[in-house]
């Protein structure tokens, strides 16, 4: 790409939205003959707020491009994949909303995999972490890379138990490029940069926010002819994924576990509503089969299955300390004693969880039932 083509999707992408991006394409097809056509161009594609935004240069246009350069100098199998590539995967383009732009660090080839996702609770049982590295390494065996999400718990065991393996594994970051979340995942990032692909959409720079997660999770669903959830609790992430999945027409698969387990909810939510069963590896490739993506009937998921969920009992120590105030970062930092760094995860693993709220301001509160 050169650095015109790059300033012009940057410019592209800090202004419009996806949908807006994408009619914009479609009409001028590159980003540059798109920006230079101006108002006159962009009639009936966008609104006039949108157009007012995509006619101003972005006031950080110009240090969003230095840390794009410095980041693609800084290895060489760092990448840029933008939606007209040849190479562009044929299962993620043929979604309901496929990213326009993705940052690539790794073994760009693995795209042209075929690829199966494997996601599942960030706390699994001992069993669930055994069963993810069983299928996953099993699926790899059998040349299909994995595709999760770098989390902690199900993702992390599905990573290394694949990233030997003849298919590889690709992880779908929440972050930009430069970014690791969670922390602890620093040393198996670079495991999978090394051997397997990391993938994400976000600008170099962007740190873990937790609207982003749920929108990487599009792109793990995407990139995948099925998806395997092997714990989930109700209202996760995980089933967020599995939806994209079939609404994506890609097969559901889950794993059974102890009725009053939490973990096993979400899976067994899934089987009710339609999605294979899997007991053992076989269960699983025999669901794929050769030549072309399969085409899942969708389940029927409730109207509120994947919807944040409503907060636990006080099982965590910083649900304590932030009890029924408002507080501030600083606050609850005294209150707690943590670590700044640990801090930030935690709290960001409460966002994520739907049991705190981010407040304008660095503010934190409870949720509460409603």
């Amino acid at each position: 790409m050169s650095p015109d083509d790059l300033r012009g999707w940057l410019h592209l992408l800090s202004c419009a939205t996806r949908g807006a991006a994408r009619r914009l394409l479609a009409r001028h097809g590159a980003p540059g003959a798109a920006l230079k056509a101006g108002r006159a161009g962009w009639g009936g594609l966008l609104s006039s707020e949108e157009a007012d935004r995509l006619a101003t240069k972005p006031a950080d246009l110009d240090q969003r491009n230095r840390r794009t350069e410095a980041w693609l100098s800084g290895g060489d199998r760092r990448s840029l994949l933008v939606i007209g590539d040849a190479d562009y995967p044929h299962p993620l383009l043929h979604t309901a909303d496929p990213p326009l732009m993705l940052y690539l660090d790794g073994r760009r080839e693995l795209l042209g995999s075929r690829c199966v996702a494997v996601v599942g609770s960030r706390r699994p049982s001992p069993q669930g972490d055994e069963n993810a590295r069983h299928f996953a390494a099993g699926l790899g065996e059998a040349g299909f890379c994995v595709v999760s999400g770098l989390a902690m718990g199900i993702d992390g065991a599905a990573h290394e138990a694949a990233l030997h393996t003849p298919g590889g594994t690709i992880a779908v970051l929440g972050t930009g490029p430069d970014k690791v979340f969670p922390l602890e995942h620093a040393d198996l990032s670079r495991h999978v940069a090394r051997r397997g692909l990391l993938v994400t959409e976000y600008f170099v720079g962007t740190p873990p926010m937790a609207p982003n997660f749920p929108q990487r999770n599009r792109i793990i669903a995407g990139l995948s002819e099925g998806c395997l959830v092997v714990e989930a609790a109700m209202k996760s992430g995980s089933l967020i994924t599995a939806r994209q999945a079939s609404e994506a027409g890609r097969e559901v698969f889950a794993v059974p576990g102890p009725i009053h387990a939490p973990q096993s909810k979400g899976c067994h939510y899934l089987l009710k509503q339609g999605a294979c069963l899997v007991q053992e590896l076989d269960d699983l490739l025999a669901e794929l089969p050769a030549g072309g993506l399969p085409r899942g009937e969708p389940l029927a998921f409730a109207p509120d299955a994947t919807s944040e969920p409503d907060p636990p009992a006080d099982d965590h120590p910083l649900l304590r300390a932030i009890g029924a105030d408002t507080v501030s970062l600083e606050q609850l930092a005294q209150r707690s004693g943590w670590p700044q760094d640990e801090l930030n995860a935690a709290l960001l693993d409460l966002e994520l969880e739907g049991r705190i709220a981010r407040l304008p301001g660095a503010l934190f509160q409870r949720r509460r039932r409603a």
